[in-house]
């Protein structure tokens, strides 16, 4: 459910599908994405094409539900039910199990399920679509798979490549690593990298730490599972640079900037140059030998569906969430009830500011 979207927002079920789609594509992905099909429902919150300004609410069927109601429906089952005693290394399994106090690994195992992110996807493309209104435009690309860096970008060909990578090249590499992984049972990461165009300058504020627009997304991005780092503009390479060399000369005139290494946010409010995020996924450690709680002994692993590979899924979940703190942002600079309201506030603020910081 999303509360606090404006009245009169345009709004089809193909805006949420289309991203819906998109998280389930991608080379390397498991046989859940063929068992789901994540079809979007519109509960409430529009009418006629057009938002009211009360919550809207998805529904999105969890197809599996039914084959699943003796082991974890809510009513006592009428046999027992077979613990599952094996916690997977690198999941939520074992710290769930003992912070609980659970006797049985599965309802950490399906809570802390990335199958969670469908429904953030579905409310960050609700959120894409207001940001669009005022020509906010987020996307994501594939950087890399198991240490398989792409060299170049082109925007045109990521949605018809496979790995949603924009190098043909290393798209080839990263392919055969990902087959090779699969024949030997194992897994790959990688790092995707978010890039929000047309934000305004402004948004979010340095006053308070948790305000900082910065420390929101780095948040966001690290609840995406498997994410272990996250980096805004250059991150990390930034660290080893001179000041001289880092920082973003304003030029006279326009006030825009020479370069963005800064990746479009400064002291935690946007700048008006492009947002870029890039966020690091392990791999996932589905197949690793666990202990078996019961016995105390190393077992072999349980294995529950998994992907080979996640990043160009993880890219879409990543354009998602970047789109909901944005969204969220947008609306407490702007406010308004109705789209139009939004709409002349921005359009004052907008043409107060210097330069080509100004946009029509």
């Amino acid at each position: 459910m999303m509360e606090g979207m404006v009245a009169g927002l345009p709004l089809g079920l193909a805006d949420i599908q289309k991203d819906m789609d998109r998280r389930k594509r991608g080379f390397g992905r498991g046989a859940r994405m063929a068992i789901e099909k994540d079809t979007v429902e519109i509960i409430s919150g529009v009418r006629h094409g057009l938002t009211l300004g009360s919550p809207i609410t998805l529904f999105i069927a969890n197809r599996e539900w039914e084959a699943w109601q003796k082991i974890m429906g809510a009513e006592p089952p009428t046999e027992p039910v077979e613990p599952l005693t094996h916690p997977r290394p690198g999941h939520a399994d074992l710290p769930g199990y003992l912070k609980y106090g659970f006797k049985d690994i599965r309802p950490v195992l399906e809570r802390a399920s990335a199958r969670e992110t469908a429904a953030r996807v579905a409310l960050g493309a609700i959120a894409r679509r207001f940001l669009a209104e005022f020509g906010i435009n987020i996307r994501s690309h594939t950087v890399a798979v198991a240490g398989i860096r792409a060299g170049k970008l082109s925007w045109r060909r990521v949605e018809t490549s496979p790995l949603r990578c924009g190098d043909p090249e290393a798209e080839q590499a990263m392919v055969r690593a990902i087959d090779e992984a699969l024949a030997q049972g194992d897994s790959l990461g990688g790092v995707f990298e978010v890039v929000a165009s047309g934000v305004p300058v402004g948004l979010d504020s340095y006053v308070q730490w948790d305000r900082r627009l910065d420390a929101q997304i780095a948040g966001a991005m690290m609840s995406i599972p498997s994410v272990k780092g996250v980096e805004i503009g250059l991150g990390f390479e930034g660290a080893g640079m001179r000041g001289s060399e880092f920082q973003d000369v304003i030029l006279p005139g326009s006030l825009r900037r020479k370069t963005n290494r800064a990746g479009g946010i400064e002291g935690g409010v946007s700048n008006g140059e492009d947002i870029v995020v890039r966020a690091g996924l392990k791999p996932i450690p589905t197949r690793c030998p666990p202990v078996d709680l019961a016995t105390g002994k190393e077992t072999p692993a349980h294995f529950e569906r998994s992907d080979v590979c996640v990043v160009p899924a993880a890219g879409v979940v990543g354009e998602a969430v970047l789109g909901l703190v944005l969204a969220q942002a947008f609306a407490e600079k702007f406010g308004g009830d109705s789209l139009d309201e939004t709409r002349r506030n921005f359009n004052g603020y907008i043409s107060s500011l210097p330069g080509k910081l100004g946009r029509a």
